[in-house]
């Protein structure tokens, strides 16, 4: 697997943009999880007077082999049909990324479909979907390798137009299987409580799926008793799909970059815990835009001790729920560079 060298940004500058946030003409800590932001951002950018420039939006598709096992309610088409559907400005991510000025990047990398001669998506395709991991890893390590690469250099590509900030989002039905199952053992969470409803199952669809994903993770425990393989990567790899291991490539360039990484719902939250078990220091450049609907998301960011900016019951995916949250990261930088301090005011200090 590529290597990364990321640190947790440099605290010397804390007490300066502490003083500067405390002498706003405001009562101290009045705006509250703003202020936190733009802490945050500071820190990540080490200087006092950030910005958010060039914002971009990676949207990865990817079709997932578990999916055969009939644990989504929407059928595998539906992967490629969005992705067509997207490159036409028809989606919920077309609409914010029109919204707040995000530059929209859609890429296949794993979607079972041929997509030569349409225009708007970006082939990175490492195979056309995964294998079921109900009998198989997803993917061999080779593919892993290849989705963090791949991952790394879409980051690249945006830091090379002057992106600051990078949100991202995915498409592929049935890809809340496998973050189910990461939540269960990342966190020591019995997998029953990991999953959810996806994309809309009834309870005798949601019974169906944790049968088939206990039967997974047990075929998975036999793996590893048989090969010794039970490293994050071959959990990873065993379960991942690839535009959730491209995902975890992309926000480890990131903070290795020094870029705002925002983060969007349950899937994305469990490729960002998966990022931080792999190195810690990447949570400090990843702010959590949403507590999404699907079950088990609000337990999975409290096991991170992430707190999200947004919770509007969204589980639609695509990274809709990080660029709602965009508005409010916006507001806390403006209110760093734009709100007048109590010098300049002419107002007195009273505390």
């Amino acid at each position: 697997m590529k290597q990364f060298k990321i640190q947790r940004p440099d605290e010397t500058i804390r007490r300066s943009i502490q003083n500067k946030i405390d002498n706003l003409n405001k009562p101290k800590g009045s705006l509250g999880v703003l202020e936190e932001l733009a802490m945050q951002v500071c820190l990540i950018q080490q200087t006092l007077t950030p910005t958010l420039k060039s914002p971009c939006h990676l949207l990865l598709g990817g079709d997932h082999g578990i999916e055969r096992e009939g644990v989504s309610i929407s059928p595998r088409e539906v992967t490629w049909q969005q992705m067509i559907n997207f490159t036409r400005g028809g989606g919920g991510v077309n609409m914010f990324c029109r919204q707040h000025g995000f530059k929209l990047r859609i890429v296949d990398v794993g979607v079972d479909y041929d997509f030569s001669g349409i225009p708007g998506i970006i082939d990175r395709k490492i195979a056309r979907g995964t294998r079921n991991f109900l009998y198989e890893p997803a993917m061999t390590n080779e593919e892993f390798d290849k989705a963090i690469e791949t991952g790394a250099d879409l980051v690249d590509e945006c830091i090379a137009e002057g992106c600051q900030v990078i949100c991202i989002g995915e498409m592929g039905i049935a890809n809340t299987s496998p973050s189910s199952i990461w939540m269960s053992l990342f966190c020591d969470i019995p997998l029953n409580e990991c999953i959810g409803a996806g994309a809309g199952l009834d309870k005798p669809g949601i019974s169906h799926k944790c049968e088939v994903l206990n039967k997974a993770i047990a075929n998975y425990q036999l793996s590893t008793i048989n090969y010794q393989l039970s490293t994050i990567n071959y959990q990873l790899s065993y379960f991942g799909g690839y535009e959730m291991i491209t995902a975890i490539g992309a926000m480890l360039r990131a903070a290795e970059q020094h870029i705002v990484i925002l983060i969007d719902g349950f899937i994305m939250t469990a490729c960002a815990l998966a990022a931080c078990r792999l190195y810690p220091d990447a949570q400090h450049y990843m702010v959590f835009g949403h507590c999404g609907d699907e079950s088990g998301h609000r337990r999975m960011l409290d096991a991170m001790n992430a707190k999200p900016i947004l919770s509007l019951g969204l589980r639609l995916g695509e990274g809709t729920g990080a660029l709602c949250a965009f508005p409010i990261l916006d507001s806390a930088i403006r209110m760093l560079n734009e709100m007048n301090n109590f010098e300049n005011g002419k107002i007195t200090k009273y505390f």
